[in-house]
């Protein structure tokens, strides 16, 4: 049984500290599944905090250190075969969340994958459409941003945890062509 202290800097290191991540596992192999109750009905593991902020080599490490590979973490690196496959044994992952209840379409984002993204749209995902906005566009994924403007209705004024709307997001990062897209 692991400390809720420990569990939990493993699981925040998930979410962008890769040496700290590698350390933690290499102290102790049974954190590598082991998910943090941040309240009720809101546990995550280490994999599923890197899945939510798109931080590949921390998926990718964990992946090859044994972590499952869920359909949000999927999504995220942009294995639109793997997603397949999962939709094709449980087709009701297409309504799957990751950590924190963070919609498949948010995940799917982080890829830039427009013709993974537009799969999921077709099947149902739904959910998130304004979350995954905001991802392709802190990850400037501008094509990512331009097909759910044109295809999915996103709500521009929709803030992220930070409190900033995807434009907020696009003028902070200086990206022009994004903030063009977003003041059509």
């Amino acid at each position: 049984m692991q400390s809720v202290e420990i569990v939990r800097e493993f699981v925040i290191a998930g979410h962008g500290d890769l040496e700290k991540v590698k350390q933690m596992l290499a102290e102790n192999s049974e954190l590598l599944n082991v998910a943090y109750e941040w309240k009720e009905n809101d546990r995550e593991t280490a994999i599923q905090a890197a899945a939510h902020v798109g931080n590949v080599p921390i998926a990718e490490f964990l992946l090859a250190r044994g972590a499952p590979l869920e359909i949000a973490t999927a999504a995220m690196l942009g294995r639109k075969q793997d997603v397949e496959n999962i939709l094709a044994r449980e087709p009701a992952k297409i309504r799957a969340t990751g950590a924190h209840g963070i919609s498949l379409m948010a995940h799917a984002a982080l890829s830039g994958d427009v013709e993974l993204a537009a799969m999921l749209y077709a099947r149902g995902a739904r959910e998130g459409i304004s979350y995954a906005l905001n991802n392709a566009v802190a990850k400037k994924h501008f094509a990512m941003a331009q097909w759910l403007i044109e295809n999915t209705q996103p709500n521009l004024s929709w803030k992220n945890f930070q409190g900033k709307t995807a434009l907020d997001v696009a003028e902070e990062q200086g990206d022009v062509a994004l903030i063009q897209l977003l003041k059509k």
